[in-house]
């Protein structure tokens, strides 16, 4: 969802860099961006590593409901241009649909308006899985909940964890460069540059046309 539907890590990295200045850490979009998909308590302590900061369970979830309370307050619901339409073109398709993000479900319901929700066969959230991304285990859940095989589905991320979860589930992944540039999605099957280049891929020159 975030970064590959909704325009919505702007939002998370700002409320990031607002909490992690109050530790004394200074972090950039990078930072961020290739942790999405990550619980933030992990990406919380490996940031902490990086700057030789100490570790505290404590703080650390401190810091992260102070994250969250602040990115609830000043998200806008704002789309990847072309997002829409292209999910609307596969539903056309007849195509079974997954939602797959390590968002909770109530942020993705009030995140993801009704109309685009229920476009999707499928939804998985961050809170109804045991492991997260890079974790296989929320891709594997919407895979046996969709009644499709590994080699039936595309996966469609943004970020290095959902590209490594994707691939550890041993699914078909193409990036798109929403978030990340290409150096950082190296390890998707394809990389791609906007909605528009991923419908001609699929639909007129990809060996796996839909």
């Amino acid at each position: 969802m975030d970064g590959v539907i909704t325009n919505t890590m702007p939002y998370h990295f700002d409320a990031w860099l607002q909490i992690f200045k109050t530790a004394g850490i200074k972090v950039n979009c990078y930072d961020v961006y290739k942790r999405e998909g990550q619980d933030g308590l992990s990406s919380i302590k490996e940031i902490f590593k990086e700057h030789n900061i100490s570790f505290s369970l404590k703080l650390a979830k401190g810091l992260l409901r102070r994250k969250e309370t602040l990115f609830k307050k000043t998200v806008k619901i704002k789309f990847i241009k072309g997002a829409r339409p292209f999910i609307r073109r596969l539903k056309r398709h007849k195509l079974r649909l997954g939602l797959v993000t390590g968002t909770s479900r109530q942020e993705m319901e009030k995140i993801l308006p009704l109309a685009i929700r229920r476009l999707f066969n499928v939804v998985v959230t961050g809170d109804e899985v045991w492991k997260s991304k890079p974790h296989p285990e929320p891709f594997l859940k919407a895979l046996k909940m969709l009644k499709l095989n590994r080699r039936e589905v595309i996966v469609i991320e943004n970020a290095p964890f959902g590209i490594r979860s994707a691939k550890k589930a041993g699914l078909y992944c193409i990036a798109l460069e929403t978030s990340l540039p290409r150096r950082y999605l190296s390890g998707a099957d394809v990389i791609i540059s906007s909605f528009r280049e991923l419908a001609h891929f699929l639909f007129y020159q990809g060996k796996r046309s839909v």
